[in-house]
């Protein structure tokens, strides 16, 4: 019977039968897992504190009848922050189902899993406005999954800074203001600022790590976050309930 010794993070839980959960993982080394959880619903499992979503744990999985079946499990990090606040639980769940949209079974997509996780703990710990975290999230996963834009300049005419920015939400391109009708496809552009230019660049080019170091005015954010949110929904042609809610949390 193969087993497989790993580190992951449940992006979605359901119940199934009276006292098991299908877990969709994202694990270390492996991209996204169907695991079977059994038995984790009954009082004083082993498995139930792992087997709840956005929570990490390191995992023993047994392949049983083709599918990975959940044998041990013990926590790694919770997030406690996120269960007890209503917004930040909606957001993370946001960026769990955007990794499981973007994920492949069996396939791991380098520098996913670490993203994720931080962002988690940048909801849960940092003391950074949600909107800096999910704008960054956002505009990183893209660049992670082949969706990179391109800001270091105008695309039509070269320059660095360019009057009254604007990014290109089909082309994945930076151009002025007055180039816009210059693309082959115009389509549709979200308008950018100084500092919320600096800030895209920052997430796109910058060290991951610091990821979040970055600092913004208020009003530059709302310009910042308008345009990493369209972008991805664009690249990835598709909605998000999770987004649904969270926004509809806020008004």
């Amino acid at each position: 019977m193969a087993h497989l010794v790993t580190r992951a993070l449940v992006l979605r839980e359901v119940n199934y039968k009276e006292s098991d959960k299908i877990l969709t993982v994202l694990a270390e080394g492996q991209g996204k897992r169907t695991v079977k959880a059994q038995g984790c619903r009954r009082k004083n499992s082993p498995l139930s504190a792992s087997a709840q979503l956005l929570v990490f744990s390191d995992m023993t999985l047994y392949d049983y009848q083709d599918r990975w079946a959940l044998k041990e499990a013990a926590t790694a990090a919770e997030f406690r922050g996120l269960r007890s606040d209503l917004e930040k639980l909606a957001l993370g769940a946001y960026f769990a189902e955007v990794a499981e949209a973007v994920s492949e079974e069996g396939i791991e997509t380098p520098g996913l899993l670490p993203l994720l996780l931080n962002s988690l703990y940048a909801l849960d710990k940092l003391d950074k406005p949600s909107a800096v975290v999910k704008a960054a999230f956002e505009m990183k996963l893209c660049c992670l999954t082949g969706y990179e834009p391109l800001v270091d300049g105008c695309a039509v005419c070269g320059e660095e800074n360019p009057e009254k920015p604007r990014l290109n939400l089909s082309e994945g391109v930076l151009h002025c203001d007055r180039c816009r009708r210059e693309l082959e496809d115009g389509g549709i552009s979200m308008p950018l600022d100084v500092p919320s230019l600096t800030a895209l660049r920052y997430i796109a080019y910058g060290d991951p790590k610091r990821l979040f170091s970055f600092q913004i005015p208020e009003e530059s954010l709302g310009l910042l976050a308008g345009a990493t949110e369209s972008f991805l929904l664009t690249q990835l042609e598709r909605s998000f309930r999770t987004l649904d809610f969270y926004k509809g949390l806020r008004g």
